[in-house]
């Protein structure tokens, strides 16, 4: 190894190893963070905030350390990709750690320790967030892609813990004042920036060990109508058909099932080269734990509260009212025209927004 070549090692070890310690303080933050809410302990809430001084340091010289590296060896290939997730990962321990100071900063607006309830919630939350969060560390540690993607397939379990948690909050028998509310809200909301930030991290992992970019993201979208004889069966496979890779696409009925399919709709589907073969009439598990699943709930009648009693938190409700929609059940040739044509330009107008160009 010449002499350029050991230097650039010993460069690229430094910058790796103050990217560790990082992650040390870190995630010692966020652990002490939650520590002082659940046992009111004001002293070291405080000391995690003061801590943030040395982490926001420690990010602005690992900043100086990449830039220096890339002004003075010229990377290409594997070290550029190094230097870009280590200049991208600084700022997501950076954010991390604004995060514990958040946590740390509510024990100030709840009279002692949060009740046994809302303490359990944040406690089971922040194991989990805890260790995506020491996993996404080590992925990047280790290089270890493998450990990367498994973290990253965590989230989902988080996310169904987090929206479980939520509901509990608008339980209006528990007693709990605004104020507690609020905070503990607060505390579940930066919980889970935290597992996304994890997430992100080992995208960044995988970024620099294989050059493989983000995946885009896949929607959850569910079509309802009354029957799911016609309508949303009609959304679902129009969907599929022009963005087959943006999204999961479930149609159903909202209330009691059809025996069967509009008179029709199959052949109509088959001529315009939709895929038919799963079309039949089905209902689906309304309840919130099902529903948390899904991005967007679109009702193509009426209202979808007036098909779902709880729409979960981090799902968005859609009323689409087709004007081309036929009284009654009964539909011609030129009926599922029209509403094929206007079910296309709505669903183009939703993946615009949910994909941008991509979509």
């Amino acid at each position: 190894m010449s002499h350029y070549e050991q230097r650039l090692e010993k460069d690229l070890e430094h910058i790796r190893g103050e990217v560790s310690d990082l992650a040390t303080q870190v995630k010692e933050a966020v652990k002490n963070s939650i520590h002082a809410l659940l046992t009111a302990n004001q002293d070291l809430a405080s000391a995690t905030i003061l801590g943030d001084g040395p982490i926001n340091r420690k990010m602005r010289a690992i900043d100086a350390l990449c830039h220096q590296f890339i002004a003075v060896h010229l990377p290409s290939a594997g070290h550029l990709r190094l230097m870009s997730s280590v200049i991208r990962i600084n700022i997501i321990l950076e954010r991390i750690g604004d995060y514990a100071v958040t946590i740390s900063r509510e024990l100030q607006r709840i009279d002692g320790a949060p009740d046994s309830r809302l303490a359990q919630g944040i406690e089971r939350l922040s194991n989990e967030v805890q260790l995506m969060l020491k996993q996404a560390v080590a992925s990047f540690d280790q290089d270890n892609i493998e450990l990367a993607r498994g973290t990253i397939s965590m989230s989902a379990q988080i996310d169904n813990t987090v929206a479980g948690l939520y509901e509990e909050l608008l339980d209006a028998q528990a007693g709990w004042s605004l104020m507690e509310r609020f905070a503990v809200f607060s505390v579940y909301h930066r919980l889970e920036r935290i597992a996304d930030q994890a997430k992100n991290l080992c995208e960044q992992t995988i970024f620099t060990v294989s050059g493989e970019g983000k995946a885009s993201k896949v929607y959850q979208i569910l079509f309802l109508d009354d029957d799911n004889s016609c309508l949303s069966q009609m959304a679902e496979a129009v969907a599929r058909k022009h963005f087959p890779d943006a999204g999961h696409y479930v149609s159903a009925a909202g209330r009691e099932p059809a025996k069967e399919l509009s008179d029709g709709l199959v052949a109509f589907m088959d001529a315009h080269g939709m895929d038919s073969s799963r079309a039949k009439p089905e209902a689906y598990d309304l309840t919130p734990a099902e529903l948390n699943r899904f991005h967007v709930v679109i009702s193509l009648k009426d209202p979808v509260t007036s098909y779902i009693d709880k729409i979960p938190f981090q799902t968005t409700a859609l009323n689409w009212q087709l004007a081309s929609k036929p009284e009654g059940c009964a539909c011609g040739e030129k009926d599922y025209e029209a509403m094929h044509r206007e079910l296309s330009v709505l669903i183009k107008d939703l993946m615009g927004l949910l994909r941008g160009e991509e979509g």
